[in-house]
Order: C-alpha cells, then sequence, then structure tokens
C-alpha cells in the first residue's frame, strides 16, 4: 500500500473518532487556528451523530474558547441540546447560542442530508480549512469554509483576485469536493501597499521562525494526502531545518511539479529537493 494511502487510513479514522483529542502544537504557527478548526469540525460531527440534532442545519463556528452557534431548530428543547453538544468538545467553555427556535422548520426528507454526507461535509470543510491555514499565501486571510452535500463556499475576504483564486483552487482540488462557489469579497483598499510590507515582514519573520521538521513533514503529506491529483502517488516527503525532500514515484511531470508547488507552499519549507522523486508513466 502507497505510504500516503496508509496515511489516509489513520487520518480518516482518527479524525472520524478522535477529532477532540487531537494534540495541537502551541508554539507552531497559526496553531491556535487550527485548534478552531478542529473543534469546529468535532462540534460539527457531534451534531451529525446525534439524531434529535442532525436533521438541521446548524452552522458553527468556534472564536478562541467559544462556539457560535447559528441557524434553525424546531423547539427550545433541540436549542438548549446543541448548546449541551457543543459545551462537551474539548476546548470549548462558552457557547454563543444564535440558533433560532421555528416550529415550522422544514425537515422533510428532500431537505434532509444523510448522517454519511453529513459526516463527509464536516470532514471535508475542516481539510479546506486546514489547507487554507498551513498555506502561507491563504493562512492570513479572513475565509470562512462551510459545506453541503460536498458543495464548497467560501465566504469572507481577500487582499487580491490572485489569493481568492488560490483559495478556491485549494478547495477545489480536495478530495470529495464537487463543486466551489466563492463569494470571497477582493478588498484591495487604499492599504494594500501596507499589507504588502507586513506580508514581506511575515516571510521574513517565517524565515527566522523554528518550525519543528515534524510540523513540516506532517503538514506537506497531508497537503498531498488532501489533494486529488496526489493522494494516490508514492511520495515520501523529509525535511531537514525546513529543507524538504521529496521521493518515490510519479506518473507524469505535470504531477511532480505540482508535488514541488504543494510542499513549497507550506509555512515553514525553505527549500525542495525533488531529484530523487521520479516519474514513471
Amino acid at each position: 500500500m502507497h505510504r500516503l494511502n496508509r496515511l489516509a487510513l489513520v487520518v480518516a479514522a482518527t479524525g472520524m473518532l478522535s477529532l477532540s483529542t487531537l494534540p495541537v502544537l502551541a508554539q507552531e504557527p497559526t496553531a491556535s487556528a487550527v485548534t478552531e478548526a478542529r473543534m469546529e469540525g468535532s462540534i460539527a460531527t457531534a451534531f451529525a451523530l446525534n439524531r434529535h440534532l442532525n436533521p438541521f442545519r446548524i452552522q458553527v463556528q468556534v472564536e478562541g474558547t467559544t462556539a457560535v452557534l447559528t441557524g434553525t431548530v424546531e423547539n427550545s428543547v433541540n436549542r438548549d441540546l446543541a448548546e449541551q453538544v457543543a459545551l462537551g468538545i474539548e476546548g470549548i467553555d462558552e457557547v454563543d447560542n444564535r440558533l433560532q427556535v421555528d416550529t415550522d422548520v422544514d425537515q422533510s426528507d428532500a431537505e434532509r442530508t444523510s448522517l454519511a454526507n453529513r459526516l463527509g461535509d464536516a470532514t471535508t470543510t475542516a481539510t479546506v480549512k486546514s489547507k487554507l491555514l498551513w498555506n502561507r499565501n491563504t493562512q492570513g486571510l479572513d475565509i470562512a469554509v462551510s459545506t453541503r452535500n460536498s458543495v464548497v463556499t467560501l465566504t469572507g475576504n481577500a487582499t487580491s483576485e490572485a489569493a481568492s483564486e488560490l483559495a478556491e483552487r485549494l478547495a477545489g482540488n480536495t478530495e470529495g469536493v464537487r463543486e466551489v462557489i466563492n463569494e470571497i469579497v477582493v478588498t484591495p483598499g487604499p492599504g494594500t501597499a501596507r499589507r504588502a510590507q507586513d506580508t514581506a515582514s511575515d516571510m521574513a519573520d517565517e524565515a527566522a521562525e523554528v518550525v519543528s521538521d515534524a510540523w513540516v513533514t506532517s503538514k506537506v503529506k497531508s497537503s498531498m494526502l488532501f489533494d486529488r491529483d496526489l493522494d494516490g502517488m508514492d511520495i515520501s516527503v523529509m525535511s531537514r531545518n525546513g529543507h524538504v525532500t521529496l521521493s518515490g514515484r510519479v506518473d507524469s511531470p505535470e504531477r511532480k511539479e505540482l508535488a514541488i508547488d504543494t510542499a513549497r507552499s507550506i509555512r515553514g519549507v525553505r527549500s525542495v529537493d525533488a531529484e530523487a522523486l521520479r516519474v514513471s508513466p
């Protein structure tokens, strides 16, 4: 079995069964944002597994240790239950419960999503958020991600069309995504030059950061695993002081370039050596 396929089994098992217990390295870049994305996935999964709550479309956003719940449920019992379920997730200390009660909320079969789809949507949302957070060019953007029936919707703000298109591309090449609705608003504004200076400064700071090789290796592997064009390839990843070495086989020069670009885009990666990554059609 390919190395990345073996990793897929591990990710699938841990992601679905123990999202709330995954360790997070606080010293790593964007650790708090990754933690928030993980907790959002955990809450969404808990709602999907709860037979009283899974008929309803409940949106979850985590800000620090507070979970914000929005949407509509049938009665106050469901509303209170959703709050208690969210509070039961590790790391959540408070719930901002904005759920509306509507006794006429549509729960028809046509509007319901199967449990499998809901679990898949929660996993897809968490995966896309992780990819955006790990990528050095999108990790600072104010982008929200939601998924319904494998259709990903991106909302929020970006400072350029290129950044918006990159976010759409990262979401679109994620396994399990059949469509991306890009509602990101591009707002360059008068502060664009200043933001460009800040970006350059951030890149300089990043070069000085000590990011563990284990973190870099894990994120490069995961990003390839989550890419529909690379997840079946036999690619090994090693990192030493931020210098990444790729080895193994891919089936085309285009996929080799994609693997290099994917590795290069991860925060903490200083260089990529792909001499040992062979093309074998």
